[in-house]
């Protein structure tokens, strides 16, 4: 029981916090940098360092534990044998990670100690959902606390960095690391962009990285991974720098205003150059226009990487431009500590520049006070105290409750009460998998105690009467003795509850996929189920949006339930019965078909727009399928219903420097207390650079009981209705701007109209 209160204390510091974040300004990174406590601190070790020592702390290594890329020979414990280790990933667990830590104490001549870090993406060993499910909760507090908890299980444990949060802006479901984002949309990308670091790192200030339970947070990658051509991983990337800037750079830029401590490199090119050579996007964008003051880290053996995408000779040129371009640290690429003293020795690059990346990097150590106590964050009775906790545990059904979107529900199948005596039908590879619930980069979550659909349905519906079969595998060919066991089961049921989806293999990094429909193993299994007439209910666990225009033809209900984590079983049962009524909607756009691809809701117009209420030959649209998607941006029902009504502004006319009101009142006329994310829309009708059909400026998640309505108001400022210009400068036009407010991208009535003078 203690140390349950102890973890309830830590969340509820957590809420105060969360409701301080309201007041909090933009994180000051001019007194950090101007602190001359740090800066002697870090001036007098450099001092000290010879410059064997100093390209030691510009060099992480991997331990033995997972890899994300290719294998390096160089083994670390000859550099850590000469105290020429800066930093560490992929080696996990407080009582192992002091034995590091102390052989680097004794062999650092002057004890600088190692920085320890990991993929901690969607919990440390309390699993959550993986983030773009977590972001179709549209609840900003619940991913800030997911990120706190996995934060204080990772520090506990030894690791005091994280490389998230993953904010790729990213509008391609071929590509596997959309599940690591947070989907398609700018505005909503910002808000979790700043969630996620507030919640690992939890200050309000650089000072408070002190704390025990702080987590350096990593934004990555810097920039333009999501738009990958071709949805294929690594490849490359082709936008303009209005495009750069218009859609792929807000989040980054967010990320440094909340105080993020570190970035990422990213594998891609921009503009012909490799994102980890690139000194537009980190000295000219990052360092000098945004001022960031932190570190930046390649990904996974980038520097190596640039000699297969021809842009340097060898490892020795190719530490050079990343140098050159401001990148503080390599990543296991030993491209730094085999090369840079022979550029220096060369005259390629100077000492001072090494200077400048090591104190960087001193300057987080000192910050999170590892000078003081190298072994601060390895305390095995914390580490005890402090993982999957029962207070941790209720927080993961919560989040996974949060994050399942309903597509379809059809004569009101769902829900089904828990009371039910009816015969239920449990058919699918996913019914019973464990293993891939976790999703990718599930880090040290135990795959074994996640709970399956088949546990939490059966414990939930302790009344039915089930019967289960397989039918097919989650991979491979069809096997028509497994099929026709399936349709027997469903033949004696009176529902069938049908979970299909993706191996977790199949979605994060180098998992991209052409044909984004249910694996063919699968479909046949649907489609002989189908043919029984019985009611289903299709569960899907998948990482990325998905082909489901036969589904959505054939099938009664689809619970879009993705890879929620350690409580997947719990929540989805508790959906399923009505328990929690689903609230979640859609940040990626669902296609038609893979053909739409890319399809996202804030397009530009074209000249010869296609109106489905007059269609003419010579216009914008495919002969085969609709121009509109599936499954719409901000798409997702409930088991009850909402309507829309009196949409009113406050003035026809928004002046610079004051702000409109838009309200509406929404109402829920169902048959259940729901949840509802109101949805704010603007489009700039005309100006002097062609924008988007349509724009998220704002949204509120509202509880409501049936026959409970209520007034919901967004304010509307100048600054939320400015462009970037020809020249690149935000300005706001004076013009007439359309604004809906909406359950979804793709409703268009509620509309209503508004100038903008100056």
């Amino acid at each position: 029981m203690k140390f349950i209160n102890k973890t309830i204390l830590l969340l509820f510091g957590c809420s105060i916090f969360l409701s301080c974040e309201q007041k909090k300004k933009d994180f000051d990174w001019e007194s950090y940098s101007q602190d001359p406590v740090i800066e002697g601190k870090v001036d007098s070790v450099l001092s000290l360092m010879t410059l064997e020592e100093k390209i030691g702390q510009m060099t992480q290594f991997s331990g033995h534990g997972t890899l994300t890329g290719p294998q390096i020979n160089d083994d670390f414990k000859e550099y850590l044998e000469k105290g020429q280790v800066g930093s560490m990933f992929n080696v996990f667990g407080a009582e192992g990670l002091r034995k590091l830590q102390e052989q680097a104490m004794k062999h650092s001549r002057l004890q600088i100690p190692i920085l320890f870090a990991a993929d901690v993406i969607h919990g440390y060993k309390t699993t959550f959902p993986m983030p773009l499910a977590e972001s179709c909760s549209w609840d900003l507090e619940l991913m800030e606390r997911s990120a706190r908890i996995a934060a204080i299980e990772a520090t506990s444990a030894g690791i005091s960095w994280t490389f998230a949060p993953m904010i790729d802006i990213a509008r391609d479901p071929r590509w596997g690391r959309v599940m690591e984002g947070a989907g398609e949309d700018v505005f909503l990308g910002n808000e979790i962009a700043k969630a996620r670091v507030n919640g690992f790192q939890g200050i309000k200030s650089y000072k408070d990285f002190g704390d025990i339970h702080t987590m350096l947070a990593c934004a990555k990658h810097f920039v333009g991974y999501g738009a990958a051509e071709a949805g294929r991983d690594y490849n490359t990337v082709d936008v303009s720098d209005r495009v750069l800037r218009e859609t792929y750079l807000p989040p980054f830029k967010t990320a440094v205003d909340h105080g993020v401590a570190t970035f990422m490199t990213s594998f891609n090119t921009v503009s012909g150059v490799p994102a980890t050579g690139n000194k537009y996007l980190f000295k000219d964008i990052l360092r000098d226009e945004w001022g960031f003051k932190g570190t930046v880290v390649t990904d996974y053996t980038a520097i190596n990487e640039m000699i297969p995408h021809g842009y340097a000779e060898d490892l020795k040129q190719a530490a050079e431009k990343a140098l050159n371009a401001g990148i503080d640290m390599d990543m296991n690429g030993a491209a730094y500590i085999q090369n840079l003293k022979k550029l220096v020795d060369e005259g390629a690059v100077t000492e001072g520049q090494i200077d400048v990346a090591v104190a960087r990097i001193l300057e987080l150590k000192f910050l999170l006070g590892l000078f003081e106590d190298p072994y601060r964050y390895m305390d095995t009775k914390r580490e005890a105290e402090n993982t999957m906790t029962e207070a941790f545990l209720a927080e993961a059904l919560k989040g996974a409750e949060r994050s399942i979107v309903l597509l379809k529900n059809e004569k009101e199948v769902l829900p089904l009460a828990e009371n039910t005596k009816k015969r239920i039908a449990l058919i699918g590879p996913m019914i019973k998998e464990r293993k891939s619930l976790n999703g990718e980069w599930a880090i040290k979550g135990d795959r074994s105690k996640s709970v399956t659909v088949y546990e939490g349905v059966t414990n939930l519906y302790s009344n039915a009467k089930f019967s289960y079969a397989k039918g097919a595998n989650l991979m491979g060919e069809s096997n028509a003795k497994e099929i026709q066991k399936a349709v027997r089961v469903a033949q004696n049921s009176d529902v069938v509850f049908l979970a299909l989806g993706e191996d977790f293999n199949w979605s994060g990094e180098a998992a991209s996929r052409t044909d984004i429909r249910i694996p063919k193993a699968q479909r046949e299994l649907m489609h002989a189920v189908k043919k029984t007439g019985k009611p289903i209910v299709l569960i899907l666990l998948n990482g990325r949006p998905l082909d489901l225009s036969w589904e959505d033809q054939n099938v009664d209900a689809i619970v879009e339930a993705w890879y929620l984590g350690i409580k997947t079983g719990d929540a989805i049962a508790n959906v399923l019965a009505g328990k929690y009524n689903p609230s979640a909607k859609l940040t990626m756009t669902f296609p038609r078909n893979v053909g739409q691809i890319p399809i996202y809701y804030d397009a530009l117009n074209t000249g010869r727009p296609f109106d489905q209420n007059n269609p003419q030959d010579y216009k914008s649209f495919y002969l085969d399928v609709e121009n509109s998607p599936l499954y719409p941006f901000g798409y997702g029902l409930s088991y009850t219903s909402f309507e829309y009504s009196d949409l009113k502004l406050s003035s026809e006319v928004l002046k610079g420097g004051s702000a409109i009101k838009a309200s509406i009142t929404v109402k829920n006329t169902g048959k259940y207390d729901g949840e509802e994310v109101v949805q704010l829309y603007t489009q700039d009708i005309f100006a002097s650079i062609a924008q988007p059909v349509k724009q998220l400026k704002g949204f509120q998640k509202i509880k409501l009981k049936k026959g409970e309505s209520k007034k919901v108001t967004f304010d509307i400022t100048p600054d939320m209705l400015s462009i970037l210009d020809i020249n690149n400068n935000i300005v706001t036009e004076e013009g007439k701007f359309k604004v809906w407010i909406a359950p979804n991208s793709s409703i268009v009535q509620n509309e209503a109209i508004f100038s903008f003078k100056n």
